[in-house]
């Protein structure tokens, strides 16, 4: 791939801060580990080396996120450039399901990601702008209940920490986002960069999706 592998996480208005700030940290810092001497005997630490990772809101005003932490956008919605993994953070998400262009953009970047994955009730959003439709899908506990009766078709998983299916992968809530973007970190580059990003975070990694 000639230009960066670009990963963009949906920013919007009560968006729950962990669910797009661990993703964020998770790539970017798998990124920096890419370059480190040691990562040149993993494979696609190349790969990794050059991820560009963006948060993207409709407009590049200010992004409130839950509990009033400001987000600053550094892609829109007009951006056309093209999105390789797109990350769809849960939160409040009720506004964010009736904007038509954050739908539009939804399913107008998800047809050309390699990858496509949503953290918590992003799920929510992926099937209202029509991006999943029968897939296996999870979402925080408490929501599940609601995404089986306003999507009966999905076939909605619970207590699991993600679900893949195909190019689409979902996670429960909050602090599940961070294992299945590790998880993202090994399927796109590879394990042994999953695992030094965790130890970087300091974060213990919950491997199984069980």
């Amino acid at each position: 791939m000639s230009r960066p592998f670009s990963i963009a996480i949906l920013a919007f208005d009560e968006v729950e801060a962990l669910d797009l700030a661990g993703p964020y940290e998770v790539f970017t810092t798998a990124a920096r580990m890419a370059t480190r001497p040691e990562a040149a005997d993993w494979p696609g630490h190349d790969l990794a080396a050059g991820w560009q990772v963006d948060c993207v809101a409709r407009t590049r005003e200010p992004v409130r996120a839950r509990a009033g932490l400001r987000v600053l956008p550094t892609r829109d919605f007009a951006d056309t450039a093209p999105v390789d993994l797109l990350v769809v953070p849960g939160g409040v998400v009720d506004a964010a399901a009736r904007c038509a262009d954050t739908l539009a953009w939804l399913r107008r970047t998800s047809e050309g990601t390699t990858l496509t994955a949503s953290v918590c009730t992003g799920a929510f959003l992926l099937a209202a702008a029509g991006v999943v439709h029968t897939e296996r899908m999870t979402t925080h506990w408490e929501d599940l209940d609601d995404l089986r009766a306003q999507w009966p078709a999905l076939q909605v998983q619970d207590g699991v920490r993600w679900v893949e299916d195909g190019r689409i992968v979902s996670s429960a809530g909050i602090s599940a986002g961070i294992d299945m973007s590790l998880h993202l970190v090994a399927r796109l580059a590879s394990p042994a960069l999953a695992e030094r990003t965790a130890r970087q975070m300091d974060y213990r990694w919950l491997k199984n999706p069980a």
